[in-house]
């Protein structure tokens, strides 16, 4: 674990991701130049919703994914909480980088309530036939999550295929989170960015479109698509948990707020600078990780940020 400190808690970053809010929806979204929360402007708690206890996680599959691909994914859900039945994830591991999440957020609370726990559910809907088509609006991505039946506190999952457009992806967005007005279901949305916007959406695992230019890193798991979703579906998990109906934790205005995990855009290892995701180990074929799964599997987390430091914390 370390801790990454900024000079006043501030710094420019030339490529990376920003999260906004658009009513009740919060995104990653990129940015020419992204301002990180400072001692004077902080991220704190709003007094408004977390999710504590168990939660339940279904997923909706929009277009084509190989078995690997669904593999790749719904393994990282199961491994962000340890069950007594798997197998220990040697360190650094997803459920620890999880951990932050509790430990840095909810256990802060007055009110501290149950650790926080997500399990994957068996109600996983397939869509291999494109029923909407290959162009969706947001207010699809709603519909397809409601397929899910998710109730008040629970997670529906969109994965969207690579060649699959979603209104805003690439442009603005590589995933959303969101609470429905009504029913208090939440959704996850994230879209394959390996043939639309790799350099947006999958860095750093493709050169970007704009700022420095390093060598990209070898994907843990072979895929830059997938493991760049891994990313961003990891931003937006955070996000969800410490601020599911935008009243919970963030910082600025709630338009335009920083969250846990979104707060620390492209910083993934400690020696992390503009263009550069850290000092990231390797495996044997060379591809770069920062946190074990479960069954063997490697991924890539960004930070967490620390609000009572004012900082980001990586798991290298």
């Amino acid at each position: 674990m370390a801790p990454l400190n900024y000079v006043k808690c501030s710094l420019l970053v030339l490529f990376l991701v920003n999260l906004i809010h658009f009513g009740l929806a919060s995104r990653i979204r990129k940015l020419d130049e992204y301002i990180f929360p400072t001692q004077e402007n902080p991220l704190v708690y709003h007094n408004g919703e977390v999710l504590q206890g168990k939660i339940p996680v279904s997923i909706v599959w929009y277009g084509t994914f190989t078995p690997t691909q669904k593999y790749i994914l719904t393994n990282f859900i199961e491994s962000l909480t340890h069950d007594e039945n798997q197998q220990q994830q040697p360190c650094p591991s997803v459920s620890q980088w999880f951990d932050k999440i509790n430990q840095l957020y909810l256990s802060q609370l007055e009110k501290n309530g149950p650790t926080t726990h997500v399990h994957l559910d068996d109600k996983q809907i397939v869509d291999e036939n494109y029923s909407k088509g290959k162009y969706l609006k947001e207010d699809q991505i709603s519909e397809l999550a409601a397929l899910a039946e998710r109730q008040k506190g629970e997670i529906a999952i969109v994965f969207t295929a690579e060649d699959v457009a979603v209104e805003g992806f690439c442009m603005d967005s590589c995933a959303l989170h969101k609470s429905d007005p009504n029913t208090g279901a939440l959704l996850i949305w994230v879209g394959n960015a390996a043939t639309q916007c790799p350099g947006q959406c999958s860095w750093p695992f493709h050169q970007p479109i704009y700022g420095p230019m390093c060598p990209p890193l070898t994907a843990p798991n072979g895929d830059i698509g997938i493991d760049g979703m891994v990313i961003n579906l990891a931003h937006m998990v955070a996000g969800t948990i410490t601020n599911p109906a935008g009243n919970g934790f963030y910082q600025g205005a709630v338009e335009m707020p920083l969250e846990a995990s979104t707060a620390c855009p492209g910083v993934y290892a400690n020696g992390y600078f503009p263009g550069y995701a850290g000092n990231l180990p390797t495996d044997s074929s060379g591809a770069s990780y920062n946190a074990n799964g479960a069954n063997g599997q490697k991924y890539l987390l960004p930070a967490i940020f620390d609000p009572s430091t004012c900082s980001c914390t990586t798991m290298v």
